[in-house]
């Protein structure tokens, strides 16, 4: 039996609050280019998590519900709009047949981050796995070209799908909403003491800056 909308929100929250007590802050430079999925998500302002809580915690929850709000739209476009459908099975066809998916079976911490770390200057990359990959891509045929009635009519359904997707997650937001208490005590418990004891470490180190034996 398909689970209700709220039984999926619920677990996903659920198998969040079970990863957080497993997270640690990153030691490696952070990335320039804000993450386009967390920045402004009405879905983690639902559920209560702002701006200054990191973004591997936010990134954590807002993929899980992101999966949920996919699957939903998937399941409307199968049902419903025939055209997309087609163009989408196209897509996911012509994806199968590259050999090298390095994005593809990732743990919702990792799904939509960038596959490469930020580059340092004078210092280039000899490969990176996003080149890699796009160079797969480039070798596969194009999809089949579309007349310009299709094409209007292929639109029409995207907008479709776009607005079924903000009504998904509406609701969504409003069964995150009883959600709130859990997850800023999971914050609070978890995550919080890890940025204090970060801070409390840098302020050692710069009130010491010259002394041996600091640390």
């Amino acid at each position: 039996m398909e689970r209700s909308l709220e039984t999926q929100v619920d677990q996903a929250v659920e198998a969040w609050l079970r990863w957080v007590p497993r997270w640690e802050p990153a030691t490696h430079r952070g990335r320039v280019a804000p993450c386009r999925r967390c920045l402004g998500s009405p879905i983690l302002s639902a559920v209560g998590i702002g701006g200054n809580v990191p973004h591997g915690v936010q990134h954590g929850l807002s993929t899980r519900i992101k999966t949920i709000v996919d699957h939903a739209v998937a399941d409307y476009t199968a049902h419903n709009l025939p055209m997309l459908q087609r163009e989408l099975d196209q897509q996911a066809a012509r994806n199968r047949a590259r050999s090298y998916r390095p994005s593809e079976d990732l743990a919702p911490e990792f799904e939509g981050m960038p596959l490469d770390p930020e580059p340092v200057p004078g210092a280039p990359f000899l490969f990176t796995i996003a080149g890699m990959a796009d160079e797969e891509s480039s070798e596969l045929p194009p999809l089949p070209p579309l007349s310009d009635e299709a094409k209007a009519a292929l639109r029409q359904e995207v907008t479709l799908a776009d607005e079924y997707a903000n009504m998904v997650g509406r609701e969504i937001c409003g069964i995150l909403l009883r959600h709130r208490l859990s997850v800023q005590a999971a914050i609070s418990q978890y995550v919080e003491p890890q940025i204090e004891a970060m801070l409390e470490e840098l302020t050692r180190s710069l009130d010491a800056p010259f002394d041996p034996d600091a640390g």
